[in-house]
């Protein structure tokens, strides 16, 4: 599933092509993505003459801001935006065309169809799921070894368990928390409440420097990602842990290990990253 990287690197792409554009048709191949409103036509009906004035992303969220509404959306596992002529073929995997004004169309693309979408009045979207309760911006000053200390000390989940949830901090996934525990130096199965002040600084300085390097190269390429101009990411190519269960770790030489965590898998170096006793 894209994650914050992927997500933000979807966001500028998509700036680059969309801004500015006018929607004149709204076509839906496949109703189940649409959310909100219930009603499909409403949907429909609501973004003809829209313009695109912005695009934002909430964790893993892109909100695509209009002159009265906002599209919150979804891309799940396998979703996808691209730009295309009207007159370039559709292939089966094509659920959502918005049709501009310009003779473009922007398609949403989703192979296991697991993408959602959420139309708002302005202003609506941060009362109501899937924006609602969503944790801070771990980019963002809102994230603090404060505020991760008070959240941490509230639960008896492990460290990767917690890092994972979006009500906690936003946009961290697998790849990229597999990434900030082995930089950290901390074991996956720790719990989160019994870290030290030390490994909090520790962890979210590995946190913003690991999403930081990724948002530079583009995000990772594990699968099928690509953005919305079909370009890969790179950061796959800077991965210490994740996916490297049997190879050597790029610190010890050990070989990286791999459990499951609160049923996902979960990778780590067993020197680097030692579970303690009490743990």
């Amino acid at each position: 599933m894209p994650e914050l990287p992927e997500v933000e690197t979807v966001k500028r792409t998509l700036s680059q092509l969309v801004l500015g554009k006018t929607v004149k048709e709204v076509e839906v191949r496949w109703p189940k993505i649409i959310r909100r409103p219930d009603n499909l036509n409403q949907f429909k009906h609501a973004l003809i003459g829209q313009t695109i004035h912005d695009i934002k992303r909430r964790g893993k969220f892109l909100l695509f801001c209009l002159d009265e509404s906002v599209l919150v959306s979804h891309l799940r596992m396998e979703g996808r935006y691209r730009l295309d002529p009207e007159y370039a073929p559709i292939d089966k995997y094509t659920h959502v065309i918005f049709h501009f004004t310009d003779d473009m169309t922007l398609r949403y693309r989703d192979v296991r169809k697991f993408g959602t979408m959420h139309l708002f009045n302005k202003g609506e979207e941060w009362q109501h799921p899937p924006l609602a309760k969503l944790g801070p911006e771990p980019l963002s000053k809102d994230l603090t070894v404060d505020y991760l200390t008070a959240a941490f000390s509230r639960t008896g989940r492990s460290i990767k368990q917690v890092l994972l949830d979006q009500t906690v901090v936003v946009g961290l996934g697998n790849i990229y928390v597999d990434e900030s525990l082995f930089k950290a130096g901390i074991h996956p199965l720790t719990p989160a409440s019994s870290l030290s002040t030390e490994q909090l600084e520790q962890l979210h300085h590995a946190v913003v420097d690991t999403l930081t390097k990724a948002v530079t190269l583009g995000g990772s390429t594990i699968r099928t990602f690509v953005n919305s101009q079909g370009h890969m990411g790179f950061f796959q190519q800077e991965l210490a842990v994740y996916g490297r269960k049997g190879e050597p770790c790029v610190r010890c030489g050990t070989a990286i290990e791999k459990i499951k965590v609160g049923g996902r898998g979960t990778h780590y170096c067993p020197i680097c990253q030692p579970r303690r006793s009490k743990q």
